[in-house]
């Protein structure tokens, strides 16, 4: 995956993609990897200060200074009050902070969406937090039992001063992840923060679609014709993929398809000299038996069954190569928002502006399928992602029908789909049209006083103001 000349004759870098690590995905959707880690790193590090006050009193009975000995002595017996101390409150303080903060996260998901959850497990902050309030917990502990009962200091065989400093270290540290984790967790419930948690997740995925790579707006099989994605211009590539020549289906588990590992399989499609066309989409529930590869040209012996192995399955979706994620959470947002349960128009208003804000960032890129190259510029993999109509319809179907009641939301859709029909190409405008045309027949058919319906229809940006 290296450089190549695009049509225009001008080389340029092929951006490298990252494969999503199974492993690594299931460690950031999990909570014991970080405590467990910590609580090493704990053990190494007491192990470490407690050489370093060995060493500390073998030197000083070395150099005959009974009274330092003395004096640490003291300073490490008013340090065993506040080690005390803090082992006795810090697990009582766990277990109440993220009591409260999973009541809080609760709250979050039903108000807005049980996506959200996600958001809050995969917390770098939330993690590191817990891990430290473990790691002080079991420091105190530690300490503890290297104190001596001895209190002549010619006999004393332990003073864990470095170690009581340590921990006291640690409780300072947790201070400041504590305050770090309650304004984290008190900005999940915002839904302007998780708006734009999700949309910017959303837009790292369409800032990752290669530019150099032609795709087309309807899935392909045998033919198709692609846009580039600099100038959006059409040039044919019916002859690239072949006749298809295999299928490859999913050994693995059931689950969500939520990524492949592009740069091997056009590796091993140039080494066989086909071209691999994934058959579901990311984000597909797919099943054992289910096609996940079609091979086109060859013939292809070898290596056929490996290419089962290089996609990824898990519980749920993720972002990392799902383009239409991002919407589908945004739009579950608004829908809860707009149910009788919630009744709350403002945040399908705040969904909605972020809806429109990453139809307008993919506005001009190309969809449909995307064409990967080897080096030499031949395709070698195609890989279906939503199309232009498709995004819309995931956009706008259901906060459409849903919205008619409620003129706020339905003067900010048609506000968004006319900024939208401004900003895309005449050819990407039908979806768009459409779906202004339902709402305003919907609003004109549900409302049925007159001067209601014209305030519904009126577009406006922030819905009423």
């Amino acid at each position: 995956m290296g450089d190549w000349k695009t049509t225009d004759g001008l080389p340029r870098r092929r951006r490298r993609h990252r494969a999503l690590s199974p492993w690594r995905e299931h460690l950031r959707d999990t909570f014991w990897f970080a405590p467990t880690a910590a609580l090493f790193l704990v053990f190494v590090v007491w192990s470490a200060a407690t050489a370093a006050d060995d060493a500390i009193l073998t030197a000083l009975r070395e150099a005959g200074d009974e009274d330092a000995v003395s004096d640490l002595l003291g300073i490490a017996e008013d340090a065993k009050t506040v080690v005390t101390t803090i082992s006795a409150a810090m697990m009582t303080f766990i277990g109440v902070v993220f009591s409260i903060s999973l009541v809080a996260v609760q709250m979050a998901a039903g108000q807005f969406s049980p996506r959200v959850v996600r958001i809050f497990v995969r917390s770098r902050i939330t993690k590191a937090t817990f891990a430290v309030f473990l790691a002080t917990f079991v420091q105190s502990l530690l300490v503890l039992t290297s104190y001596d009962s001895q209190r002549d200091p010619a006999l004393v065989a332990s003073i864990p001063l470095v170690q009581s400093v340590l921990t006291l270290i640690l409780v300072g540290l947790s201070v400041v992840l504590f305050v770090m984790y309650v304004n984290s967790t008190l900005r999940l419930m915002r839904v302007a923060h998780v708006v734009d948690l999700i949309t910017r997740e959303a837009l790292r995925v369409v800032a990752s679609m290669p530019l150099d790579v032609s795709a087309a707006e309807e899935p392909v099989g045998g033919s198709s014709t692609s846009t580039d994605a600099s100038t959006g211009t059409g040039t044919s590539t019916g002859s690239d993929l072949g006749p298809e020549t295999a299928r490859v289906a999913h050994h693995g588990r059931a689950g969500v398809l939520r990524d492949i590992d592009i740069a091997r399989l056009v590796r091993m499609a140039r080494q066989n000299g086909v071209v691999l066309r994934l058959v579901p989409r990311i984000g597909d529930f797919v099943v054992p038996g289910t096609p996940v590869f079609a091979v086109h040209g060859g013939p292809a012996t070898k290596g056929l069954r490996a290419l089962s192995f290089q996609v990824s399955v898990g519980a749920e979706r993720t972002f990392h190569q799902d383009l239409g994620f991002g919407l589908r959470q945004l739009a579950d947002i608004a829908l809860r928002a707009l149910s009788p349960a919630v009744n709350d128009p403002t945040t399908a208003v705040q969904a909605a502006d972020r809806i429109v804000q990453f139809l307008s960032s993919v506005a001009r890129r190309p969809l449909g399928a995307l064409l990967h190259r080897d080096r030499r510029g031949t395709v070698r993999l195609v890989q279906p992602v939503p199309g232009w109509a498709e995004l819309v319809d995931l956009a706008f179907t259901e906060i459409r029908v849903c919205a008619v009641s409620s003129p706020q939301v339905t003067r900010r859709l048609l506000a968004g789909l006319d900024d939208l029909l401004g900003a895309v190409p005449e050819d990407r405008r039908a979806p768009l049209v459409r779906h202004r045309t339902l709402l305003t027949q919907a609003v004109e058919r549900t409302v049925p006083e007159a001067a209601d319906r014209v305030f519904a229809l009126h577009p406006d940006r922030q819905g009423i103001g």
